[in-house]
């Protein structure tokens, strides 16, 4: 096991990873921002260091600042958390030339993954379900319509690499092909410095699901069922739940095993989860994150399995902690991604909290690393907290969700409260009768 992890992160993911660490005896090192100095994790780890200003270039991503935090305090391990270097193949083979143990997977897993062309090709070579479209990136006009007119219009021009919605475009009919082509390298290459494109059919109304997969890197690996994501806005999280609404237990355990069978041939190491879009009972593979998910919570709630702990049990060798035939799934999960930001606008709302109160009780957990009296920075997401619930079945823990909700108190700036509020209170969502187009239309009907 390992003596010292330091951690390269911040918030709640950062007090999250320092937690599970300290559960297991492991020492903590917390990396800050000037902007973060006055950070919970920084306020709870063993050690702190300073890496940099405010902005992330110069600190969260800065790997030389992070080697010489390691080499100062002795730190033998590094958890990337989730977002900035979490998926950064190189920092991984850095970490690995000077004998630290990056706390995920392998660097060319971590590659391949990263690069959305590529990570479909080996998912169907793995057996996994993907959607149809291109084998690879397209790279003009005539081979486009070919391939749209194949698969049948409409289709989706997406971006080889990144995420989040950029480097996105519909084309409804051949007519709107050329541009949705033009604009989505465009934007690819100004986001990602990478304007490979191609193309997939478009699905009308799916679900996003993602299913939780855990390998030891010696060919062993489980799954620990699916999340329902697909409450989003602007193709950004908003709403998770364990298990999904739209899946029986048969579905479950198929695309289950499908996918642990799949990262086990691969031979991956730690946590990973891989996202589909749902549809007519089918699953398509969109892409694999090589990483701890934000939701990661309503897995651990409904498994009872600790997912850091796994984490950072595999990458010092010790292997899993269970087998497939000992995880049991029990109730239902909701987590509610609680930002600073207006709830109607989500224009984001930085500065000074002035009260925070969470709410407690049985099945009720929240991840945060905010306090009464934080200035949240201007300089990061916008994430306050997570609010995760947990009942015996998905109508005891809707109630329970209501209520914490209604407990849960965040003055000082606005916050997405009053959206989760309105949520849970909808029909639509209390029969789970949702898509991932759904809040968006919700939301452009209710102004």
């Amino acid at each position: 096991m390992f003596h010292k992890i330091l951690i390269a992160n911040r918030g709640e993911i950062a007090l999250r990873v320092l937690r599970a660490a300290k559960e297991l005896g492991i020492q903590t090192v917390a990396v800050h921002s000037t902007a973060d100095a006055d950070a919970m994790h920084v306020r709870l780890a063993d050690e702190s260091v300073c890496i940099g200003p405010p902005a992330s270039r110069d600190s969260y991503l800065n790997i030389h600042q992070i080697l010489a935090a390691c080499e100062i305090t002795g730190a033998d391990a590094v958890h990337p958390g989730y977002g900035f270097l979490s998926e950064n193949a190189k920092f991984s083979e850095i970490l690995d030339a000077h004998n630290l143990t990056f706390i995920g997977p392998r660097a060319e897993h971590i590659r391949v993954m990263g690069d959305k062309i590529e990570a479909k090709r080996t998912a169907k070579r793995l057996g996994i379900p993907v959607v149809p479209g291109s084998e690879g990136a397209v790279t003009d006009d005539v081979e486009a319509k070919r391939i749209a007119a194949e698969i049948g219009y409409p289709v989706l021009v997406k971006a080889s690499a990144g995420g989040g919605g950029r480097g996105m475009k519909v084309a409804k009919t051949e007519a709107d092909l050329s541009d949705a082509l033009a604009n989505a390298r465009n934007e690819a290459g100004a986001a990602f410095g990478d304007d490979a494109v191609y193309i997939e059919k478009y699905l009308a109304k799916p679900r996003h699901i993602e299913v939780q997969i855990m390998g030891d890197g010696k060919g062993n690996a489980i799954h620990l069922g699916e999340r329902d994501c697909s409450l989003q806005r602007r193709h950004q999280k908003v709403w998770e739940e364990a298990n999904s609404p739209a899946l029986n237990v048969e579905q479950r355990m198929k695309i289950g095993e499908i996918c642990s069978r799949a990262v086990a041939d691969l031979g991956y190491s730690g946590a990973g989860t891989i996202e589909f879009l749902y549809e007519d009972g089918e699953f398509y593979f969109i892409e694999m994150n090589t990483r701890l998910q934000v939701e990661h919570p309503v897995t651990e709630a409904i498994t009872g399995i600790d997912l850091v702990h796994e984490q950072i049990r595999v990458a010092s060798g010790g292997g899993l902690s269970v087998t497939q035939d000992e995880v049991r799934f029990q109730g239902h999960a909701i987590e509610c991604r609680i930002n600073a930001e207006d709830a109607r606008t989500f224009v984001p709302s930085p500065g000074v909290i002035t009260h925070f109160h969470t709410p407690g009780g049985l099945g009720v957990r929240v991840d945060s690393g905010v306090y009464s009296g934080y200035k949240i920075p201007p300089y990061y997401d916008s994430l306050i907290g997570k609010l995760i619930v947990h009942g015996r079945n998905r109508v005891e823990c809707m109630m329970r969700l209501r209520r914490a909700l209604d407990e849960f108190v965040v003055d000082g700036i606005n916050s997405t409260l009053p959206l989760f509020r309105d949520l849970v209170g909808n029909v639509d969502v209390a029969n789970g009768d949702y898509d991932i187009h759904w809040l968006e239309n919700y939301l452009a009907n209710k102004d």
